[in-house]
């Protein structure tokens, strides 16, 4: 058995390579046919245009979805781990709330493009990164809270450095977009997708667009901690049947909720 094939470990691989696929796969189309500069465009940019914008949307979409089963799986292991710990448990529902707003952003992102909606595509990417940036953060939290019983140390200072790479991505771009949309290298600069490295601003643009990257990157790259946790979980459905056929209607349900057993130390 291949190492992703071990539990649930294929989620959080299937949505770290599909997000990143949708991004590289869109960037390629945009630069083939000429629609952005070959030289870190922003990531919205790469699906702004026809056909891209359509193969960038389809797949952050499918991105969401699968951001949102990861999370959930995630906030039903801590949970399963820590019944009786209710600081956990609590911060554990909270993470999972913002998990969720975070994949509702990316859906905003997908299908709401920068240079049609610009502010409802700002809205998207501040719930998909600002709120996710706070959802690794308690991730993060939780990690340390549960070591060294049901974590070690050495997945709480992987986490803590990503979360220190995603924060300061964060402000980077946040800084170097404030300096260049402030007005003193032209204006409409939001519709603007190629630039000449001879124009005021580029410098500022760079750096935003590359900081851009490295956070998408840095945000991919902490759902790569979950691989082994999730190896340790397996997932089955088991049919309950309240009668002999599907049309009467039973008096009462009675829902027994299993919990499966983790076996070792994640």
């Amino acid at each position: 058995m291949w190492w992703f094939q071990q539990g649930l470990s294929f989620l959080p691989v299937a949505l770290v390579v599909w997000s990143a696929a949708s991004f590289v796969f869109s960037y390629i189309t945009a630069i083939v046919l000429h629609h952005v500069d070959p030289l870190v465009p922003y990531i919205s940019d790469t699906g702004t245009i026809p056909p891209e914008r359509c193969l960038f949307g389809i797949m952050l979409n499918i991105s969401a979805f699968l951001g949102m089963a990861t999370m959930y799986v995630r906030y039903k292991q801590v949970y399963a781990l820590n019944p009786e710990k209710s600081k956990i448990v609590k911060l554990n529902k909270f993470g999972l709330t913002l998990g969720l707003m975070s994949c509702f952003g990316l859906c905003i992102i997908a299908n709401f493009q920068k240079c049609i909606l610009y502010y409802i595509h700002v809205v998207g990417a501040c719930l998909t990164f600002g709120v996710g940036a706070i959802y690794m953060l308690v991730q993060t939290v939780l990690s340390y809270l549960m070591q060294p019983e049901v974590h070690s140390k050495d997945i709480f200072w992987i986490r803590l450095t990503t979360l220190l790479w995603c924060c300061s991505s964060i402000v980077s771009m946040f800084v170097s977009s404030v300096v260049l949309y402030s007005g003193l290298y032209g204006t409409n600069l939001v519709q603007k997708l190629h630039w000449d490295p001879q124009e005021k601003g580029y410098t500022a643009h760079i750096i935003s667009t590359v900081s851009e990257w490295s956070l998408a990157f840095s945000f991919l790259s902490f759902f790569l901690t979950y691989i082994r946790d999730f190896q340790k979980i397996s997932l089955r459905a088991v049919v309950s049947l309240h009668g002999q056929t599907l049309y009467n209607t039973p008096q009462s349900f009675v829902t027994d909720e299993q919990t499966l057993l983790v076996a070792g130390s994640i």
